[in-house]
């Protein structure tokens, strides 16, 4: 066969996208297509057309046809074969076939016509083929981008080295000039490195939430030998698993490509700054198995306080309990009697350890760990039924607790490889699908007791239902799970003081296993 060009045009013969395979001018392919809408003979099915010099083979997608432009003398058969790939192609790179989608992705589309025709002939590729072409994926990138990420990460572990070399100097220093006391009054913000690694710290200036990133403090070892794009790929393999050896954590872009590619972010706090802040910030880890229960439910919170005046260093907390099923540690410097017996958290010597002033220090911290299906916030139900011909995903999810107001929800779920793009027919709330990710992203702005349950049905080729996971999920919200509250906040005289909070709720892990 010898395909001479390729095109979407609509019905009325408005041509959106084309590509020519053979030596053609402009206006000869221009002729040709503006001719093919006048050659249809209405009332009646055909898939193809010919004229004197060429045929037309077409299909239509929803309200446009896909148009093949080959000599009369092809073979009609590899023509159709060609013109179902084509067919199929449109749908991965363009988010919608209507005229606004393929106008916006015409690129992609020409890339992806590239890798199926060269100079006239079909090339033998599947669909799964072409994707992997236009990805132009790289394991030396992989390796090199690893590789970088470790170099960078030792680096910050030498500055904040080097941070308290300097501090360490600092304070001999003051302590030879006769042991003059910290201007924090004994309350080091060093002693909560401790507290703050495990909670994402949350003020009113920040605008997004990042996790915290580990790195492992063993160098890496030398081998001698510089790293050559285009090795052979053992060499390379063996190099990445001595990275891992090490403790260095490769990112693979496959493997995790249902992750967000967004995480939930969290707006600054919209409250009254007082002279006393405090802030209740919690995360979750959960992973709940796809037929049912949970595998693993971990809570980590803290609350923080922040003075702006050397008058308020002193104050006490009242709590409205005490924090009932999780296991909570206040700092060394709190009075752990006074708030096992009262929830007050105050400080054991006050006059000589005061809280420091414009700087958030951790006073208490708690864990919750529990495979009771209750205590789960929000629950995913993903069921996919495979026809033979087709699979059929209908996703589900409950606000358990609808106390909760969940904010920026994005559950992303993985589309088989071979399944090819999902048609959705039915969604609360909005939907994308990424072909280059393999994945399809339902997002809701809120979820609270208003919307407490909310469906996604989407059909895609057939595939294994086992395919489908992991699911993961991310949100925010301006609420915590554990229910307490602060009640009051006095000074060392027991006078009540203004107070302002704020609080949080993020999600570190959150799947469907």
């Amino acid at each position: 066969m010898v395909l001479l060009a390729a095109a979407v045009c609509t019905k009325s013969g408005k041509v959106l996208v084309s590509r020519q395979f053979v030596d053609m001018t402009r206006s000869r392919v221009e002729g040709l297509l503006s001719a093919f809408p006048k050659l249809i003979t209405s009332g009646k099915q055909h898939t193809f057309v010919e004229t004197e010099s060429v045929r037309y083979v077409y299909q239509t997608i929803e309200k446009l046809f896909v148009v093949l432009i080959t000599t009369k003398n092809s073979n009609i058969l590899e023509d159709l074969e060609t013109l179902r790939l084509f067919a199929r192609v449109i749908p991965e790179y363009s988010h919608s076939v209507d005229e606004m989608g393929i106008t916006e992705n015409a690129f992609q589309l020409i890339f992806a016509f590239d890798e199926i025709v060269a100079l006239g002939y079909r090339e033998s590729v599947n669909i799964q083929q072409i994707r992997t072409f236009i990805e132009m994926d790289s394991h030396e990138e992989k390796v090199y981008n690893a590789v970088r990420s470790t170099q960078e990460s030792e680096a910050k572990e030498a500055m904040k080295k080097k941070i308290k070399d300097m501090e360490r100097s600092r304070r001999n220093e003051d302590r030879s000039r006769g042991g003059s006391k910290s201007s924090y009054g004994g309350f080091s913000t060093s002693s909560y490195d401790s507290m703050s690694a495990n909670v994402v710290p949350i003020s009113p200036d920040v605008t997004s939430v990042d996790k915290p990133k580990y790195s492992s403090n063993r160098p890496v070892a030398n081998t001698g030998k510089a790293m050559k794009l285009g090795a052979k790929s053992k060499d390379v393999d063996t190099f990445v698993d001595q990275l891992v050896n090490e403790g260095e954590v490769i990112k693979n872009d496959i493997s995790d490509r249902n992750r967000p590619r967004e995480a939930a972010v969290v707006p600054p706090a919209r409250v009254q700054i007082e002279n006393v802040h405090l802030k209740i910030e919690e995360k979750l880890n959960v992973t709940l198995m796809k037929d049912g229960g949970v595998e693993s439910f971990q809570l980590q919170g803290m609350m923080t306080n922040k003075v702006f005046e050397e008058r308020f260093n002193r104050v006490s907390i009242h709590l409205s309990n005490a924090l009932k099923g999780a296991q909570v540690q206040p700092h060394p410097h709190i009075d752990k009697i006074l708030f096992n017996k009262q929830h007050v958290i105050g400080l054991k010597n006050p006059s000589e350890k005061p809280f420091p002033v414009n700087v958030d220090i951790g006073v208490i911290k708690w864990r919750i760990q529990s495979t009771d299906d209750s205590i789960v916030p929000l629950t995913i139900n993903c069921w996919p039924n495979d026809t033979g011909n087709n699979c059929e995903v209908n996703v589900e999810y409950e606000l358990v607790n609808t106390k909760l107001e969940l904010r920026e929800v994005q559950i992303a779920i993985p589309i088989p490889s071979n399944a090819g793009a999902p048609v959705v027919s039915e969604v609360d709330g909005s939907h994308q699908f990424e072909s280059r990710r393999g994945c399809i992203y339902w997002r809701l702005e809120l979820i609270d007791s208003s919307n407490s349950t909310g469906t996604l049905v989407f059909t895609t080729g057939s595939a294994n239902p086992d395919q489908f996971f992991p699911i993961n999920v991310t949100f925010y919200s301006q609420k915590t799970m554990t229910d307490f509250s602060v009640d009051k906040v006095v000074d060392e005289n027991g006078s009540s003081l203004k107070f302002s909070t704020e609080a949080s709720l993020v999600v570190d892990k959150y799947e469907i296993v």
